[in-house]
């Protein structure tokens, strides 16, 4: 299920228990209806409205810090390619093919991790396709096994003086640190959110606007009311798992830092 699909799915089951409460009202008894109980419905909403926003809050807060985390590593992770590709360049022409395969895996990773942006120029770099909806295209297998290649060619040198090896040391150093940022940020991409918290504080949010529906006068404002604020409500729940999934939906992390470095690497 999307971001925008479990938005709006919780925005309909806000409004089935607003529905549902406004239903079971006629049914109870005169007792029920006083006016001290309604005040204890009240109370216990009023409760539970503190709970559920300051959960929302923590929510927020914490799927916006993890948003801007990976922001700040896809750009680490652009730098570390520039660093790299310049640390090759410097060695010599007998690592041109390697930064030719170098070039190839950025441009393939930005055409697979941002499908809906125009695709880098050229047509020397593999069609790796994207899977929809999901953040598995940083973890391709074929992407991966072009990094492998080039690490273990560096590996492979054979320097023949004391700058060239210290240029083919930094190469191999460089490789691993960018190995190390992408896999780190393979794992970001899934996100963070404990998904069975997020279902407690549904619950919590049914339980609120089921006690609207008991509560509330049948009137138009307060229908007009309740669905704003259900839809308010849903609108947070979509920034927050937009948010935590930051290479999906609405909300996503830019391409540019990717794109400077292929234009880096293309010079």
């Amino acid at each position: 299920m999307t971001e925008i699909q479990s938005a709006v799915f919780v925005f309909i089951l806000l409004l089935a228990s607003t529905g549902l409460g406004a239903i079971v009202r006629p049914l109870l008894p005169e007792e029920h209806k006083a006016q001290e109980t309604v005040q204890l419905v009240q109370l216990v909403v009023g409760m539970l409205v503190t709970f559920a926003a300051l959960v929302l809050g923590l929510l927020t807060a914490s799927a916006k810090t993890s948003f801007d985390t990976t922001n700040s590593d896809v750009r680490s992770y652009a730098t570390a390619l520039i660093e790299l590709d310049r640390a090759m360049r410097d060695y010599g022409a007998e690592l041109d093919p390697v930064r030719a395969l170098l070039r190839s895996y950025t441009a393939a990773a930005i055409a697979s991790t941002w499908p809906h942006e125009p695709r880098p120029p050229g047509d020397d770099y593999p069609n790796v396709e994207p899977s929809k909806g999901k953040a598995d295209n940083l973890a391709s297998i074929r992407l991966g096994a072009m990094l492998n290649q080039g690490q273990h060619a560096v590996r492979m040198l054979d320097p023949r003086d004391d700058y060239h090896r210290q240029l083919a040391r930094d190469s191999a150093a460089r490789f691993e640190q960018l190995i190390a940022l992408r896999w780190k940020l393979i794992e970001e991409a899934h996100g963070s959110i404990a998904y069975p918290f997020d279902r407690i504080l549904v619950g919590w949010l049914l339980i609120i606007f089921l006690c609207f529906g008991l509560i509330a006068p049948r009137n138009a404002l307060s229908l007009v009311t309740i669905m704003l604020g259900a839809l308010s409500i849903a609108s947070a729940v979509l920034v927050i798992l937009d948010l935590d999934t930051p290479f999906t939906g609405p909300i996503m992390i830019g391409s540019q830092p990717m794109r400077d470095a292929l234009a880096y690497q293309s010079r």
